[in-house]
């Protein structure tokens, strides 16, 4: 699954931290595990949101090396792929703007992850890229 990231859950004291070893700079931490999880979710889209705003290389997941996975919400699923879409092609946001056929301001929002987003709109970026959204199925 491309798009989820393990997490370690340690237990200190009384809580529960979670950090990814893909992904440094997201830490977080809970009351129970359950708690540090729904926390974690949470941490990983801010962390990865601070990868697309910096202009870094979103970090690919290391599968195995945690105690769970964290699975990105699909909106910033879509909007973290369009992102590298466009990295893979060199393309800056004027760039994009100009080859999607909007704006700068509105290529910065589908980028955006914290920014609510059509699901629908981000696909539609996507295909003029020809790229798809990673979607994964669970039973968890």
């Amino acid at each position: 699954m491309r798009l989820a990231y393990p997490v370690r859950l340690d237990k200190h004291s009384d809580t529960v931290v979670a950090t990814f070893p893909d992904i440094p700079e997201a830490l977080t931490e809970g009351a129970t595990e359950d708690e540090a999880l729904a926390e974690a979710k949470d941490c990983l889209v801010a962390a990865l949101g601070g990868y697309v705003q910096d202009g870094r290389a979103i970090p690919t997941p290391t599968p195995g090396v945690g105690t769970a996975d964290i699975a990105l919400p699909d909106p910033a699923a879509a909007k973290v792929a369009r992102y590298e879409a466009a990295q893979a092609r060199q393309l800056d946001t004027s760039a994009l703007a100009l080859r999607l056929g909007c704006s700068p301001r509105s290529v910065r929002r589908l980028l955006d992850v914290d920014a609510r987003s059509r699901l629908h709109e981000v696909e539609a970026a996507l295909r003029r890229l020809s790229e798809r959204i990673p979607l994964a199925v669970s039973t968890a």
